[in-house]
C-alpha cells in the first residue's frame, strides 16, 4: 500500500548469493483483512535503482460490503506507483484526481513538494464478494525535483509516464521453460516474482522474492514448469540514499521535519497539504 503504518519502514529479510547480489525475502505484514508483502527497503539494499519501497497487496478475498479504506494521507518526495492483477482502487488525490484503477492500468502519483491521497474499495466493487491483488512501489525523487507541484497521471498497458530518472518497470509473463534476458544498459536491475518460479544461474526461486543483480552482468532467466509473472524494475541510482519517516521521502531530516510540522497543524489549502476533494471528512493524523 502506498500508506505505510509504521514510522519506519520494516526492513524484510536478505540472503546474499553468488549469482544474484541480493536476494530479498520480503517480510508479510496483515493490515485486516488482506497481507502486504514489503521487498523494498531491504537491510542491504535501500533502493533498486529510484525504487524505494516495493510492496505486494493481497491477494486477497473479500466479501460483499468489504473493502479496503485507506484514509487521506500525506507524501513528499516520490511519486508511487499502482498497479494491480486483480480488483480496484478508487483513488482521489488533492491534486483534483478521481479515478478507478483496474487491472492493466497504471496510477503514477507524483508527490514532489506535497500531495495527500486516499485509496478505497470502490462501491461496484463492494456489492458483491470482491478481491485486491497488486503492486504498488514508491520512486524517489532527485534533489532537483524533490520540490516539483504534486501531480497524477493515469495510464493503459503502454505507460509513457513523465519521468524524473532513468527507470524502467514492466509487467512481463513468460510460458513454461521460455527465457527472458534482462537489459544489461541499466545500472541497476531486479526481478520481482510474483507468479510461478523461475531459475537463474542454475537455481530455483519461487513467487514472492526479489533478485538484484550486478551491474553489467548478462542475466538471463527462465521461466520453471508452470510458467511466471514477473515485475522487472530498476534505473539509475540517486545521488544520495533517502531518509524515510512514515510517508515521508527526502534527501534530509530537514525536509521530512518540515513536512511533518505542516500535517500535524493540518491547515488545510494553506501551505503544501490539502485534503482530496469529495474524500475530506477524515484523514490518517502524525503518528506519535
Amino acid at each position: 500500500m502506498s500508506w505505510n503504518p509504521a514510522l519506519e519502514p520494516g526492513c524484510p529479510d536478505a540472503v546474499g548469493l553468488d549469482a544474484i547480489e541480493t536476494l530479498i525475502v520480503p517480510r508479510a505484514r496483515d493490515l485486516g483483512g488482506f497481507e502486504v508483502r514489503r521487498a523494498l527497503p531491504a537491510p542491504n539494499r535501500q533502493m533498486v535503482g529510484p525504487f524505494i519501497f516495493f510492496d505486494q497487496a493481497g491477494p486477497a478475498e473479500l466479501l460483499t460490503g468489504q473493502g479496503i479504506d485507506v484514509r487521506p494521507h500525506p507524501h513528499i518526495g516520490l511519486g508511487t506507483v499502482t498497479y494491480l492483477f486483480g480488483g480496484d482502487f478508487h483513488h482521489r488525490d488533492s491534486t483534483g484526481a478521481d479515478q478507478i484503477i483496474r487491472p492493466g492500468a497504471l496510477n503514477w502519483m507524483v508527490a514532489g513538494r506535497g500531495v495527500t491521497h486516499s485509496e478505497r474499495t470502490s462501491a461496484t466493487a463492494r456489492s458483491g464478494p470482491n478481491a485486491l491483488f497488486g503492486i504498488q512501489t514508491w520512486i524517489a525523487l532527485p534533489e532537483s525535483h524533490e520540490d516539483v507541484a504534486p501531480s497524477f497521471e493515469h495510464h493503459g498497458k503502454a505507460a509513457p509516464a513523465t519521468m524524473f530518472s532513468e527507470t524502467f518497470y514492466a509487467d512481463v509473463r513468460l510460458e513454461p521453460g521460455s527465457r527472458l534476458p534482462l537489459p544489461d544498459d541499466h545500472e541497476d536491475r531486479g526481478i520481482y516474482v510474483v507468479e510461478g518460479s523461475i531459475s537463474v544461474a542454475g537455481r530455483d526461486y519461487a513467487a514472492a522474492q526479489i533478485m538484484v543483480f550486478r551491474p553489467g552482468d548478462r542475466i538471463t532467466v527462465a521461466a520453471g514448469e508452470r510458467g511466471a509473472r514477473l515485475m522487472i524494475l530498476g534505473g539509475a541510482t540517486l545521488a544520495g540514499p533517502r531518509y524515510i519517516w512514515w510517508n515521508f521521502v527526502a534527501s534530509s531530516k530537514e525536509r521530512i521535519e518540515a513536512a511533518k510540522a505542516e500535517w500535524r497543524a493540518q491547515d488545510w489549502g494553506q501551505g503544501r497539504f490539502d485534503l482530496p476533494t469529495d474524500d475530506r471528512d477524515e484523514h490518517i493524523p502524525l503518528p506519535g
